[in-house]
């Protein structure tokens, strides 16, 4: 049995978008007009700052790992800031694309699932052993959830609302938490039993939020909206408060939001039934 060549030109699409040889990205995007077009390539400066944002994870995991804590702290903040940047500049320039969306997601999975679970663990919970252990891989599992429900719900659910905890809010709770602790060592005494069961239970919670459907104001719109005067005053005073102990700021805002989902959850069953 002989193997017959395609004649020249009769490859298919498919055969030279995938030949085995090229590392280039492929994909359907879809025209102002409505139409499916296959274009080459992927977005520079959209999936660049996600970029570093993986590697602010990597390094924090790294940071952790070595025991240079308030580096690995520093870097996952880091990497929240360029989470914000990297879907605005998509936006901005019209560079939004799928492969970016997954690009984004596996980004978050290790800078806000992995690396706050390997500080938490280095930090705190190695001394429990295997429960500390388990604490940890169940908010890495849930982030991993979480990311996953957020990518198949996409342009299902309502853009004004996150259904559970940001990844990224769930990581700067664990990271202000741990801040917190290395600033008020004589209050916050890691050695004590106490406070590491305290420390898994609060990983635990926190990671079951953001796979649960409590509601939670996403302010993707918020920037298009025009606000009272009078809010500016306020976040000044706030951002001024904050200034006095930014770690203790951070965790009660974060703690703070975290809770709203509650009532945002509630006031929008009360406007469905009624």
């Amino acid at each position: 049995m002989t193997n017959t060549s395609k004649p020249e030109g009769e490859y298919s699409s498919r055969d030279l978008e995938h030949d085995g040889i090229t590392f280039e990205v492929v994909e359907e995007e879809h025209t102002r007009e409505g139409q499916k077009v296959k274009r080459r390539g992927i977005y520079l400066w959209p999936n660049l700052i996600t970029t570093a944002a993986l590697l602010s994870g990597f390094y924090s995991i790294i940071a952790s790992m070595n025991g240079e804590f308030s580096q690995a702290i520093y870097a996952i903040f880091l990497a929240a800031l360029f989470d914000g940047l990297d879907g605005r500049v998509a936006r901005a320039i019209g560079a939004q694309s799928p492969f970016g969306e997954q690009f984004d997601s596996l980004s978050d999975m290790l800078a806000f699932g992995v690396a706050p679970a390997i500080l938490m663990y280095s930090w705190s919970l190695h001394d429990l052993g295997r429960i500390g252990l388990a604490a940890c891989f169940v908010y890495t599992a849930c982030a991993a959830f979480r990311l996953a429900r957020f990518n198949v719900q996409i342009g299902v659910v309502d853009k004004r609302y996150f259904i559970g905890v940001a990844s990224p809010l769930a990581a700067l709770i664990i990271v202000s938490l741990v801040w917190v602790g290395r600033d008020f060592p004589e209050l916050y005494d890691i050695r004590e039993i106490g406070l590491q069961i305290l420390n898994a239970v609060i990983i635990i919670a926190v990671g079951l939020l953001m796979i649960s459907n409590i509601k939670y104001y996403s302010f993707k719109t918020f920037d298009r909206k025009r606000v009272p005067f009078f809010v500016l005053p306020i976040a000044v005073f706030i951002l001024a408060a904050m200034t006095y102990n930014i770690p203790v700021g951070i965790l009660v805002i974060s703690i703070i939001y975290a809770l709203s989902g509650f009532v945002t959850t509630f006031m929008a069953r009360k406007n469905a039934v009624s």
